[in-house]
């Protein structure tokens, strides 16, 4: 962007992001209340700004975008960018971009931390230590569930999913996968099976979430798919809210369907589903996937602002018509942008395309107390 640039960011920032923001564009304004701005802040503060540093709190819509006379850019600090009206943006010329590489390993390791913590009982575990409960030790005292040998099934083989999926490498479970079209390196590194939706999910022990929210992945895990979960099966949701249908959640969880759930994310941000916060098979976290000084400081978009500024073309940016101007695809990424799905994907926006349904042996991950190449080796097409 020019030197004249104006920047305005929607929430605080760590000091250094923005004295590097003002590097950059020394007219940096920001909203330094710890809060989402209202709606009618959003409309009021934004006009005369070139670009705005935006987050998944704030809903940029079409209005939000028309009366924002001058901007050029919206930043979103985040992968998914869902928030945005992109057709809007479109319309106006303005540039969007997103930070789909920055926050893989944080969000993966949040989501292993999650699946831990439900499965070994963390969180619950804690609490009744706290409360004065602890007696002393006895052996069906907070019974968990092992890891190892376990099937684990990731929704979503893109950034952050694959980057999850090689850390089970390290606990020998026996990895599935659900993507629209192959992730070869996956397969190759950890042995993982590529398997159809419904398949995946009535064979595996614990299901972790990647995919961005869209048409077709909103309550894509409803009270049907729930059902179809083994009863010591986990899920856990790093990815967006409404993916799950949380009402239907609550029951599964509360009638015991399901062993247990984990979620950073939730429907209806910051309100949860009535019941899910006094049951104590699930462990709650508040949004906190990227939530590391690193990740955080990372997030803030000075290059893009500066390129999209000058009129340079943005390799991630998430505008339509990022399909046809396709990347090559790295080590399980998706394409440009890890935003829309096609069936079931880890980002990527293109056109929505149905899920595979190619079948594998119900028998592997069923009952999978072997190693990774053995669990490979007795995989069979149907």
């Amino acid at each position: 962007m020019p030197e004249s640039c104006r920047i305005y960011v929607t929430r605080p920032i760590p000091e250094a992001a923005r004295n590097l923001l003002r590097e950059a564009c020394p007219a940096v304004a920001a909203n330094d209340h710890d809060r989402a701005l209202t709606r009618d802040e959003l409309l009021r503060n934004l006009d005369g700004f070139d670009g705005v540093i935006t987050f998944l709190t704030d809903c940029i819509d079409a209005e939000v975008i028309e009366r924002a006379a001058g901007l050029r850019v919206i930043a979103n600090c985040a992968v998914g960018f869902d928030n945005i009206d992109i057709a809007a943006a479109a319309r106006r010329g303005v540039i969007v971009t997103n930070t789909p590489e920055v926050l893989t390993d944080a969000t993966a390791d949040l989501a292993w931390a999650l699946l831990m913590a439900v499965a070994r009982r963390i969180v619950e575990a804690d609490r009744f230590v706290r409360a004065g409960k602890f007696q002393g030790w006895s052996p069906g005292l907070m019974l968990g569930s092992d890891l190892a040998g376990k099937a684990l099934a990731v929704i979503g083989a893109g950034r952050v999913g694959s980057a999850f999926a090689r850390r089970s490498k390290g606990f020998g479970m026996c990895l599935l996968y659900v993507d629209d079209r192959p992730n070869e390196a996956l397969e190759r590194e950890v042995g993982a099976q590529r398997l159809d939706l419904d398949t995946a999910i009535s064979q595996a022990d614990f299901i972790s979430l990647h995919l961005p929210l869209t048409p077709d992945t909103r309550h894509l895990i409803n009270a049907q798919r729930l059902a179809a979960m083994k009863p010591t099966a986990y899920l856990i949701n790093t990815s967006r809210g409404a993916v799950v249908d949380e009402a239907a959640l609550v029951r599964a969880l509360r009638e015991r369907r399901i062993a247990g759930a984990a979620l950073d994310v939730y429907e209806n941000e910051p309100r949860l589903a009535a019941g899910l916060a006094e049951l104590d098979n699930v462990v709650l976290a508040p949004h906190i996937g990227s939530a590391t000084t690193e990740t955080r400081a990372r997030m803030i978009p000075v290059r893009r602002l500066r390129h999209a500024g000058g009129g340079e073309r943005v390799r991630r940016h998430a505008g339509p018509g990022a399909s046809r101007h396709r990347q090559p695809r790295g080590a399980g990424e998706p394409a440009i942008g890890a935003a829309a799905t096609a069936g079931v994907r880890g980002g990527g926006a293109e056109a929505h395309r149905p899920l595979p349904h190619r079948q594998f042996d119900r028998r592997v991950g069923a009952e999978c107390r072997i190693s990774l190449a053995d669990c490979q080796a007795r995989r069979r097409v149907v």
